[in-house]
């Protein structure tokens, strides 16, 4: 029998950095989280991101949650909808399959939990042709 041997992308960190990337939505679905809540769940492509670097998930929960925690998740929620030529209005149904395919900016972070380091999406806002001097940042 053959001996098996750790590769060199075995070791590697698969996480994307932190930073802003360039991205596509490749899949977006209502779900329910563990302790049976609906929520949104988005997974976003990463242009330039290492090979191994799976693409990075966000969730904004819709019910169960404090209603701060609905307040802020809903209004991310409006925020990657627009940063994705989207233009909800009161009363339209949330269709996540909507933004599949939408082409957008995001901005990672790392984020610490329980020993483990997480990617965050801090922010989203649409790509843009050329950056502008006087544009604020994310």
């Amino acid at each position: 029998m053959a001996t098996l041997h750790f590769s060199d992308a075995d070791l590697e960190d698969h996480l994307p950095a932190p930073g802003t990337y360039c991205s596509t939505i490749v899949d977006a679905r209502l779900r329910r989280s563990e302790r049976g809540h609906r929520m949104v769940a988005v997974r976003f492509a990463l242009d330039g991101a290492a090979p191994h670097c799976e693409p990075v998930a966000d969730y904004f929960v819709l019910e169960g949650a404090t209603p701060r925690g609905l307040a802020v998740a809903r209004s991310k929620l409006v925020a990657l909808y627009r940063a994705c030529g989207r233009v909800p209005h009161g009363g339209d149904e949330i269709r996540p399959a909507d933004l599949l395919g939408a082409r957008l900016e995001v901005q990672l972070a790392y984020e610490q939990r329980a020993d483990r380091t997480y990617v965050r999406v801090v922010a989203c806002r649409p790509l843009t042709a050329a950056p502008v001097d006087d544009e604020v940042p994310f």
